[in-house]
């Protein structure tokens, strides 16, 4: 391997570590992190099914086409910091998917878009609740990419458990 490619590597590891690193900072009461790992992934799929309802033109998509293409940049995202972790959030994106395709065909898209509010209000007060008991401001309020963050910290620990470097 070349020495650029070793040091962009580098570069990539230290900056994933870096965001990991920093979201774990404003992240270190059990309560909190309790807290995390229910809304976390609840407000990505309140994101993922209020795209998922929002009208696509039949002669250019179906239902979910502005969840998928909004995966697309947020897929980028996470390669550019971790090829296992982007694969790992594109699985996660997937399973988020289905689950909201079958709640879609269940409720209809009314339905599904107030079931997503409601979850997305709940979760939202509950990261409130958590960073109030924690004493420390959520991270998004620093830098917004943090919203892309928190799903990944969840995921990267998630990895570490089975045996899975990100």
């Amino acid at each position: 391997m070349n020495e650029a490619a070793f040091h962009t590597g580098d570069d990539a590891r230290r900056e994933v570590d870096r965001w990991l690193g920093n979201y774990s900072e404003d992240h270190r009461n059990p309560t909190n992190i309790t807290i995390h790992w229910i809304c976390v992934p609840a407000i990505l799929w309140t994101v993922i099914a209020l795209l998922w309802v929002v009208p696509v033109p039949a002669m250019v998509g179906r239902a979910g086409l502005w969840a998928a293409l909004a995966m697309v940049p947020a897929f980028a995202f996470y390669l550019r910091l971790s090829r296992p972790l982007a694969f790992a959030m594109l699985a996660m994106f997937v399973v988020l998917g289905l689950g909201t395709e079958a709640l879609y065909r269940a409720l209809g898209a009314t339905q599904l878009m107030w079931l997503a509010i409601a979850v997305f209000v709940v979760a939202w007060i509950g990261q409130f609740i958590g960073h109030k008991i924690e004493g420390r401001k959520p991270s998004f309020l620093t830098d917004l990419a943090y919203l892309l963050i928190g799903p990944a910290w969840i995921v990267a620990k998630l990895m570490r458990r089975v045996g899975i470097n990100y």
